[in-house]
């Protein structure tokens, strides 16, 4: 594993190298442009409650109304913030590179936002709507506080996030599993990847010979098996990286 002061020039180098690359973002990157991470501890009316037992689809089957109204809160935190240096470097690296597919466990947005058009959401977004029953993005006022009623069924409308005990929705999954297998460069940034079925990204794409490198504040946390480790945030790092392939494109 590489984590040293020239791990930076091993990561560059390593993306002009590759004709693939996957990068899978997680919470730490959002956390730069001060989005609370799921780790974080609630506050005010919500100080009492785990994230967990706010987050579950039995949770909002028991108290619909209670659950819309936390998320209703999460966006309008998100409303308040904007993508980070992390978010745009990761955009022009997509730009720049060409095939970069990249994979979110983030529910926020933000790398839209900093102009990355195509991404791979693999727990959803906050900011849709969905049907709790038919599972389909519908139209619903997102100021209400209570959570609004599908307008063909009339079940339950809820935010667009894959909760704890749902599946990830497939197309999103086939389209991480066809990304990771296909790379040769496998790149995590601001996770640590410890819940599946994205903590098995990284080995799939080892698997099929990919190199795998991580950018995290402790990128050690990753495992052993990591090729090159930037031990750094994604907003500090990742604009390097875009900076060094710009000097070198220029030569």
């Amino acid at each position: 594993m590489i984590d040293d002061p020239t791990a930076t020039d091993t990561l560059t180098a390593a993306l002009r190298q590759a004709s693939t690359v996957a990068v899978l973002t997680g919470a730490d990157i959002s956390a730069d442009s001060g989005v609370p991470t799921f780790r974080d501890p609630q506050e005010g009316l919500w100080a009492g409650f785990r994230p967990e037992d706010l987050a579950t689809p039995e949770a909002f089957e028991r108290d619909p109304d209670r659950v819309w109204q936390w998320y209703r809160g999460r966006r309008q935190q998100l409303a308040e913030v904007e993508p980070n240096a992390g978010h745009y470097a990761l955009a022009r690296l997509a730009e720049r590179l060409g095939d970069l597919r990249l994979v979110t466990q983030n529910v926020d947005g933000l790398h839209q936002r900093a102009g990355h058009g195509d991404v791979i959401e693999f727990h959803g977004n906050i900011h849709d709507n969905v049907c709790h029953r038919e599972r389909r993005v519908v139209d619903a006022d997102d100021d209400c506080d209570t959570a609004p009623h599908c307008p063909r069924c009339q079940a339950r409308v809820r935010p667009g996030v894959v909760w704890f005990g749902e599946e990830i929705p497939p197309r999103a999954l086939a389209s991480a599993l066809a990304a990771a297998e296909a790379c040769d460069l496998f790149l995590a940034v601001g996770t640590s990847a410890e819940v599946y079925p994205a903590a098995g990204l990284a080995d799939l794409a080892r698997e099929h010979g990919a190199r795998v490198a991580v950018v995290n504040p402790d990128a050690a946390a990753f495992g052993a098996h990591t090729d090159i480790a930037v031990q750094a945030r994604a907003a500090e790092a990742l604009p390097r990286v875009v900076e060094r392939l710009d000097a070198a494109c220029r030569r």
